[in-house]
């Protein structure tokens, strides 16, 4: 079946100038005799305008110029249609990228486009709001939402928010149910990961895959400032241990565990990102992973 590709581009993502990597695009697709189209991403997250686009022209890829929030956006719009996706990473984190093993350098990136294999990996849901990676409450959450503020993008401007934050930062109050039980926690943050990534090879889920029915929960619970920051780069560094049996309630530190879905009841109205992009506060999430609902294009 011969190849026919849609690019979507986010002319805001990151800090890499647009231009240039849409005449790349052009140039390289065009010397692999693959027809093309290329569309701006958008600013509601809805693609559905492009149905009828790939039904006209028998579509079977659709590539993401983009970081992780545009990745989903398009992922959720169009996952129903029979496509193949690919990633040319350029946003500020790139999770999903780097956890595909998708390098950044878009030359190298398009090649894993024309030459890669697709993959079905795992999604999830968030109260029936798509994530194809990621999302967190708390600390991260407000690091996401003061970054989109801010008027330049990029790994530079991120650690600030993160270094401007961290002194600030505060515990918020939890209710989860997890396979029937109930449980409080007081924390700094809980992500939940379909990736092993965060963005920028930070890791906060080393266990976690793309594509094993399961999403990682991390609760980093209520400690020192200090011991906060020692907690997190021992979970980074992949020292936790996954908690298999049961889950330890009341832990100090960092309580990691795997599930297939749970909810959680946001006491304190923790906020929320979703794929590194700020989402509304909800006052309860229903979470629940979808298994191998997309197909990657990976190395």
């Amino acid at each position: 079946m011969s190849r026919q590709i849609i690019y979507i581009i986010n002319p805001i993502s990151g800090t890499r100038t647009k231009k240039d990597l849409q005449q790349l695009i052009e140039k390289k697709t065009t010397e692999q005799n693959i027809p093309f189209q290329i569309f701006p991403s958008v600013a509601s997250g809805d693609y559905s305008f492009l149905h009828p686009v790939i039904k006209e022209h028998k579509i079977t890829d659709v590539v993401i110029a983009g970081g992780d929030g545009t990745v989903s956006q398009v992922v959720s719009s169009l996952m129903n249609c029979d496509l193949n996706f690919g990633i040319i990473p350029c946003g500020s984190g790139n999770g999903l990228a780097y956890a595909a093993k998708i390098p950044k350098d878009p030359l190298k990136a398009l090649d894993v486009v024309f030459n890669g294999h697709a993959v079905a990996i795992d999604g999830f849901n968030i109260n029936e709001q798509f994530a194809c990676m990621l999302c967190g409450l708390g600390f991260d959450a407000k690091v996401a939402h003061d970054f989109a503020q801010q008027p330049t993008r990029g790994l530079t401007t991120y650690v600030k928010q993160v270094a401007r934050n961290f002194f600030a930062a505060k515990t918020y109050s939890f209710e989860l149910t997890v396979n029937d039980k109930v449980f409080m926690a007081d924390a700094y943050f809980i992500s939940i990961a379909n990736s092993n990534q965060f963005g920028n090879n930070f890791t906060i889920a080393p266990k976690a895959s793309l594509s094993d029915g399961l999403l990682d929960i991390v609760i980093v619970t209520n400690q020192s400032k200090l011991s906060l920051l020692l907690q997190t780069l021992k979970q980074i560094r992949g020292k936790n241990k996954l908690e298999t049996e049961t889950i330890e309630e009341n832990k100090k530190g960092v309580i990691y565990f795997q599930t297939d879905k749970l909810s959680i009841i946001n006491i304190t109205q923790a906020p929320l990102h979703i794929d590194g992009d700020p989402a509304e506060t909800p006052a309860t999430l229903k979470i629940e992973i979808m298994k191998k609902c997309f197909r990657l294009i990976q190395p």
